[in-house]
């Protein structure tokens, strides 16, 4: 999420918002965005209904929720999807503009 955070700008440039699903309650969520300033949108889904749908695994060996990170466009449609083995395996955000940057080439949009 850190890295996220700190290229914010970089991926409103190219007309994505980024949306943080976790699993704490509201309060919880509240109180970790507001403490840590972060600038995306933060939805807190303690009963999983959002991650079930997309697939998001869950390890209990591994720390619970894996990482899983998607690029939907404007349509609704996954452009991009990565479900990550272990808490570490995190998509670079060098790789995600490079998606956003071919969407927005194929949908005629600024880069």
């Amino acid at each position: 999420m850190a890295q996220l955070r700190q290229d914010y700008g970089q991926f409103t440039e190219r007309d994505a918002e980024i949306i943080i699903i976790g699993p704490e309650d509201q309060k919880a969520f509240v109180a970790y965005w507001e403490n840590e300033d972060i600038p995306c949108v933060g939805l807190a889904d303690p009963d999983h209904t959002v991650a079930n749908q997309y697939g998001q695994q869950v390890k209990l060996l591994k720390m619970g929720r894996m990482p899983a990170l998607m690029v939907i466009d404007k349509q609704g449609q996954v452009r991009f999807k990565h479900y990550g083995n272990s808490m570490s395996d995190i998509v670079s955000n060098d790789q995600l503009f490079t998606v956003l940057d071919a969407v927005n080439a194929e949908i005629g949009e600024p880069a």
